[in-house]
């Protein structure tokens, strides 16, 4: 038995870190501290030595290192992280979800416990 969908297999194995734990990377050194001392550095390229931030990337050697920041995949990805991520409550209003829970369709309590719409 194995896996029998290969293109399944390789996508698992090229998962990156998402825009946003890469955004609170660059917000926080204690998070990207931590997500470096979580990797043993023995299996790491380069011995953990040389690391782009902005792509979540580890490389064999400072030169790899330098020729990828000068590339067009690293602009890209540093454009793509200077735009602000999206919140949950916009989201939410891109669903139709409200938050603020007033306008239309709120419903209110009467007195002798019945409930009913106001407009």
């Amino acid at each position: 038995m194995g896996v029998t969908n290969k293109r399944t297999l390789t996508k698992i194995r090229r998962k990156t870190r998402d825009l946003d734990q890469i955004k609170a990377d660059l917000l926080s050194p204690k998070h990207l501290a931590q997500f470096k001392d979580a990797k043993a550095t023995e299996d790491l390229p380069g011995l953990g030595k040389w690391y782009c931030t902005e792509c979540a990337k580890w490389f064999e050697t400072e030169v790899s290192l330098v020729v990828h920041r000068k590339g067009k995949p690293h602009k890209r990805r540093v454009k793509q992280l200077q735009e602000e991520p999206y919140t949950q409550k916009e989201a939410e209003a891109a669903v139709g979800l409200r938050t603020d829970n007033e306008g239309p369709g709120r419903f209110d309590t009467a007195v002798d416990g019945e409930v009913t719409m106001t407009t």
